[in-house]
């Protein structure tokens, strides 16, 4: 699957877009006065949350801002294309909570990702029996349908595909408190297959897995996060679940550093990458006895 490019060029329209407009000593109340678009819209295009549908548009606005140049303007106008154009997982946008498109779309373009998951193996990792019984054994408590499930684990197995296969393909880095890997969903033998997947994974060169013991009296957060790093100078993203199931994602620095020192700290306690293969299984061996 080709890497998807909608989100990140969102994101990088509306940094452009912002930065003109601030050179030119506008409010976004003045940018969008007279304008065929409202104050709105122009705000959730400066955040990257949504892109001019019509060339005219961006023209029109990019002559305000005083933009006359050709090829400036054909430059933008190309990144509007791009960013109006479709991602790949519109068609799952109906089991998706609050928060998670913009993530998914964002995770689409990351060139490096770290994630810390201290109760669940993380979802980039997970083989689809594993993904459906996590669905399976919430089904009660959530009143999910069997179809949600199905479309929930085909939405987890291609951001997987589209993550770590073919081109382009981010760095990964994972932690994975150990209490993740000793929940037993699906049985012994989806375990047992979901460990040997974690360590055919981690032998990838762009993956690296560490596991946090329980014996560890090093830093432990509580929940799990990811960072994502987009480069072509994007803002570094960092992405948490929230307690009602919704998704927070954010750019601001201060965020962003405290969920970096956070991994920081955690990799510092966890196993070094070599122990991994070793602990997975040692764990296999339990499991099945």
């Amino acid at each position: 699957m080709a890497r998807s490019r909608p989100t990140a060029r969102r994101i990088e329209l509306g940094a452009h877009l912002r930065h003109l407009r601030t050179e030119s000593g506008l409010t976004i109340e003045d940018a969008a006065r007279g304008m065929p678009f409202s104050e709105t819209k122009l705000q959730r295009v400066e955040k990257g949350l949504m892109s001019f549908r019509q060339a005219g548009e961006l023209r029109k606005l990019l002559a305000r801002y005083g933009v006359t140049d050709d090829e400036a303007v054909e430059s933008l106008l190309e990144i509007q294309r791009e960013a109006a154009s479709q991602d790949w997982w519109t068609e799952y946008k109906d089991v998706m909570p609050s928060g998670m498109q913009r993530f998914v779309g964002i995770e689409s373009t990351a060139t490096s990702i770290r994630a810390w998951h201290p109760s669940l193996i993380l979802g980039l990792l997970q083989t689809e029996a594993y993904a459906r019984a996590v669905h399976e054994v919430a089904k009660p408590v959530e009143e999910t349908t069997s179809e949600f499930v199905d479309k929930h684990v085909a939405l987890r197995m291609k951001r997987k595909d589209a993550l770590l296969s073919g081109d382009g393909v981010p760095r990964l880095w994972a932690i994975l408190g150990e209490g993740a890997l000793r929940w037993v969903l699906g049985g012994p033998e989806v375990m047992r297959d979901q460990y040997d997947e974690v360590m055919k994974l981690a032998a990838l060169d762009h993956v690296t897995v560490q596991i946090l013991p329980h014996r560890s009296t090093g830093f432990r957060a509580s929940h799990d996060f990811m960072l994502l790093d987009l480069g072509e100078g994007l803002p570094p993203t960092v992405q948490t679940d929230t307690a009602w199931g919704a998704v927070s994602v954010t750019d601001k620095p201060r965020e962003v550093g405290r969920f970096t020192r956070s991994f920081d700290a955690l990799r510092a306690s966890a196993l070094p990458p070599e122990d991994t293969r070793g602990f997975l299984h040692q764990l296999s061996r339990e499991i099945m006895t």
